[in-house]
């Protein structure tokens, strides 16, 4: 029977960044009116230069006169220094807000999804997501936006008082090469969208590659590829380094594009400015006051191809960050789930079939097994044979069909996610540790525990006298991944972080690999005496591990071959048999 798992789901969904400029559209409105105001009282600099270029020339300006001009001046600058800083914390922190609401997001959005979704995308392109991207998008929301407005806003603004209280004729003419600059932008920054995201997934693939060369450092030293492994990232590293190169190219362009169109607007003006103004159409102050305009539209000129790069920029940044939010996790509460407090413990399984997504084979078919409360079930098998894909179901990792597992009577799809993984204690192979203190990362699915209870935990996993011998005892910080403890300390801080939840349900899936057959039996002891009434399964490749459960299921190729106890087992003579005999062979050529 095929597995019936949900495909990968895209929701357009409403533009996430209109809830940021919906929340915090009177932050913009405020910085938007302080950005007109300083504009428009710049517009009065041109004027005033003006009056004393013709006042001085005609004679008729005192030193009163200039001294009140200066003070206005200084007025003006003063006043635009102010309402500056205004709009620049506006505009500008609001968009650290977005950036800092968005990565929030971001980070509980990607807590929400499945397994499979982390199985498709790599930790270097969600870290570069999380970075460069989310720095792209803060540009785009922040100075982006206030460039294109103030490019806009300025040029009208400039245009008028220049055809209002200059000359109409003159602006005209003036303005000719601007819709160069608008068009040559527009073109160019199609080609910089493009370039822009190719340049993020080379930047992706780069970290990606320092992330998982940092983390198996070792392995590269222990078979010596250093050399192989810098000549893989300088290959890397140039490819990141001309993507770059091909979006300054094209910034390159833009920005000399804008200064030569302003020059040929400038020598326009100063040509056809003065020769009016030698006939007396306008007066030398007009002209003065009109260059001034003129050049306060350079700024705006600028700024458009500075836009159109950070949005273009930004727009590529966001289409890769939304296709991100827009994923569907797999794992979900079902619209039929019950109200369950609690789990006891009971476990059926009803003929389950499972195949991975994309994947044709069953990685597991025909499971039929009954667990009641309180057994200590152990699971052995080959590798590959299907023992963690088992569990995986458990846990929901993945998604079972309905009517295949049942836990305390209740199909698994019926209960609430939070409810099934609170209790059950889970123990995995890789035995992962965050880069925090011992007591935190055994308190981990713990609310409010206390350091008895830890000590308590890390007693019965048979690591507290190790904890004990480090300087810093239980608040001693483990390094990224557990590395500064040994594979058996590691193994039994992960147990200790299971039992202290005292979970309804404990798997344990190849937990005690890495400590020796007398600290293993003292763990399983105490996790016997433990968990008395409450139900164990103990996956392991060791037949010591699992050979006084009440019960023991042998997979192989995703199928059950044989169950029973040790004794039962043996008498078959079947594969259990063969593993044990092979086992215990190993075991005496390791002690001649």
């Amino acid at each position: 029977m095929e597995q019936k798992t949900r495909r990968k789901k895209r929701s357009k969904g409403p533009n996430i960044l209109t809830k940021y400029f919906v929340k915090y559209k009177f932050h913009y409105l405020i910085g938007i009116v302080a950005l007109i105001a300083v504009n428009i009282i710049n517009l009065r600099i041109p004027l005033i230069t003006g009056r004393i270029t013709d006042g001085l020339q005609s004679g008729l300006y005192t030193y009163n006169d200039i001294q009140h001009e200066v003070l206005t001046l200084l007025l003006i600058g003063f006043s635009i220094a102010c309402i500056r800083f205004v709009w620049r914390y506006f505009i500008f922190g609001t968009s650290r807000k977005i950036e800092y609401g968005l990565r929030n997001d971001f980070f509980s959005h990607l807590e929400k999804l499945s397994t499979r979704f982390f199985n498709e995308n790599k930790t270097g392109d969600l870290m570069a997501l999380a970075t460069n991207d989310l720095n792209a998008i803060r540009m785009m929301v922040g100075p982006g936006i206030l460039m294109a407005l103030d490019a806009i806003g300025l040029t009208v603004l400039v245009i008028y008082k220049m055809s209002t209280a200059i000359s109409v004729k003159l602006t005209l003419i003036s303005i000719i090469p601007l819709p160069i600059i608008a068009i040559g932008s527009l073109l160019l920054g199609k080609s910089i969208r493009a370039r822009f995201k190719d340049k993020q997934e080379a930047f992706s693939h780069m970290s990606d590659l320092v992330q998982e060369n940092i983390s198996g450092i070792k392995v590269i030293k222990a078979f010596v590829q250093e050399s192989k492994q810098t000549l893989e990232f300088n290959k890397t590293n140039r490819n990141n380094y001309n993507k770059n190169m091909r979006v300054i190219k094209v910034y390159a362009i833009m920005m000399p594009m804008a200064m030569l169109v302003t020059g040929l607007s400038i020598t326009i003006i100063l040509g056809y400015g003065g020769y009016i103004t030698i006939l007396g159409r306008i007066t030398l102050g007009e002209f003065v006051a009109f260059i001034q305009y003129l050049l306060m539209l350079v700024w705006p000129m600028i700024a458009f191809g500075w836009c159109i790069n950070i949005m273009s920029q930004g727009m590529a940044s966001f289409a890769r960050f939304t296709n991100i939010l827009n994923e569907k996790p797999d794992i979900i509460d079902e619209e039929t789930v019950k109200e369950i407090d609690n789990i006891k413990g009971d476990i059926r399984i009803n003929n389950l079939t499972f195949s991975y997504p994309g994947s044709e084979n069953n990685e597991l078919e025909n499971i039929n097994i009954s667990i009641d409360k309180g057994e200590t079930i152990g699971i052995v098998g080959r590798t590959g044979s299907g023992k963690t894909t088992l569990v995986n179901m458990l846990l929901r990792l993945y998604n079972p069909s309905r009517n295949e597992i049942f836990i305390d009577d209740t199909d698994i799809m019926d209960i609430p996610l939070s409810v099934l993984r609170n209790a059950v204690g889970y123990v995995p192979q890789d035995n992962f540790l965050f880069s925090d203190t011992i007591s935190r990362n055994i308190a981990f699915g713990v609310d409010g525990s206390t350091n008895e209870l830890v000590q308590q935990a890390a007693k019965d996993a048979n690591v507290h006298d190790n904890i004990m011998e480090f300087t810093d005892k239980y608040e001693t910080v483990v390094g990224e991944r557990g590395v500064t403890l040994s594979g058996g300390q590691k193994q039994r801080v992960a147990i200790a972080r299971a039992l202290i939840k005292k979970p309804a349900i404990m798997i344990l899936d190849d937990s005690v690999s890495a400590v020796d057959t007398n600290t293993e039996e003292q763990i399983l002891s105490h996790i016997k005496e433990e968990r008395k009434d409450k139900t164990t399964i103990i996956i392991a490749h060791r037949i010591s591990t699992v050979q006084n459960s009440d019960k023991i299921i042998v997979l192989d190729e995703g199928k059950i071959l044989e169950v029973g106890k040790h004794i039962e087992l043996l008498d078959k003579k079947g594969l259990y048999y063969d593993m044990v005999q092979k086992q215990q062979l190993e075991k005496e050529l390791e002690e001649e």
